[in-house]
């Protein structure tokens, strides 16, 4: 079920533009109808109930918006006072759009009573765990993703990892995922609809993605069943969900294996990661739950054996200390990998 969203405004060419990237950007998401005059605003609210909307001071004075879910005022830098007196929250006009549509999805979402909602198609779950650190987990997740996206899927990258990469490969300007965290496991608003307001998307590869946590103890305050409450929100409003995982092999971790359609097993050159790889398929009674998901993607041109014959795929070594030129580089040498 999509947003009714409405803008009020009778600024033709700023109501227009707002409209139509709102309707092109968030096409599966928000439903949106325009109106530029007092008496169309009017009409519309005697008719019709709308989840949110955006409206100019001049034309909200005076009108019950009580049948409006979250009515917000446009507000200029000059004209505080002028909307204090309207009694309705305001948000800001001119400002970046996908910024506005963040802003406003993440209030309506702590304000819906409908959960996390219904959805009956869920993004396949690519999984990418390592027991050993440093081989290049976030790498592989990344241009796995990349790959996907080239192939014209919708890709969500999800970090889980203690202390988030994220800042290394992605810009930090919106809001952080731990907004999702705070509503998990509560039963209150939709979690599904502040998921897609927080989200971004990486211009170049076109990845979308998480700002990282806001205090270190955000992730590690999470149970298993947050974990997967947020997996399976995840994977409601994507293609394709590549969840970057922490190298323990708790509660949590399991719960996204058995979620996951597949897990990538990653691992490089080095002598720890071929002993630690070696101790997880042979000594942890996790392996045989979910060796029949694992591929083994051998990373920096490592060369290994291992009990998955069959399934290793091996990745060249890129030297560059630019970490977004490194997984870019090495989607094209995705190619292979199951997906």
């Amino acid at each position: 079920m999509r947003i009714k969203l409405v803008i009020a405004s009778d600024d033709a060419d700023y109501a227009k533009h707002l409209s139509d990237y709102i309707s092109r950007q968030y096409s599966d998401t928000i439903a949106v109808t325009l109106c530029m005059t007092r008496h169309r605003f009017q009409a519309l609210l005697e008719t019709q109930r709308f989840d949110v909307a955006l409206i100019d001071p001049q034309l909200a004075e005076g009108l019950d918006l009580s049948s409006i879910g979250l009515p917000l005022v446009l507000e200029e830098s000059n004209s505080h006072e002028e909307h204090n007196r309207t009694g309705i929250s305001t948000i800001t006009k001119y400002q970046r759009i996908s910024a506005m549509v963040s802003e406003f999805l993440c209030g309506c979402a702590k304000a819906s009573k409908y959960g996390a909602g219904a959805n009956s198609e869920q993004a396949c779950i690519t999984a990418v765990w390592s027991p050993a650190g440093g081989v290049g987990k976030t790498t592989v997740a990344l241009s796995y993703a990349a790959k996907k996206v080239s192939e014209g899927k919708q890709v969500l990258y999800l970090n889980l990892e203690p202390f988030s990469s994220v800042p290394a490969y992605f810009a930090q300007s919106g809001k952080s995922i731990s907004a999702a965290f705070e509503m998990l496991g509560n039963g209150e608003g939709n979690v599904r609809m502040l998921i897609r307001g927080i989200c971004q998307q990486d211009r170049g590869a076109g990845v979308a993605y998480f700002c990282r946590p806001e205090n270190f103890d955000d992730m590690y305050a999470l149970s298993a069943e947050n974990i997967a409450e947020l997996t399976t929100v995840c994977a409601g409003v994507t293609d394709e969900l590549v969840i970057d995982m922490s190298c323990v092999c708790d509660w949590r971790t399991r719960k996204v294996f058995d979620l996951a359609d597949r897990i990538f097993l990653v691992t490089d050159q080095s002598a720890a990661s071929e002993v630690k790889i070696a101790q997880f398929t042979s000594q942890h009674n996790v392996f045989d739950s979910i060796k029949d998901k694992l591929v083994l993607i051998a990373n920096k041109g490592a060369s290994v054996s291992t009990r998955i014959s069959g399934t290793i795929h091996n990745l060249p070594l890129v030297s560059s200390v630019d970490s977004t030129e490194v997984y870019k580089a090495l989607s094209g040498s995705m190619e292979l990998v199951p997906g």
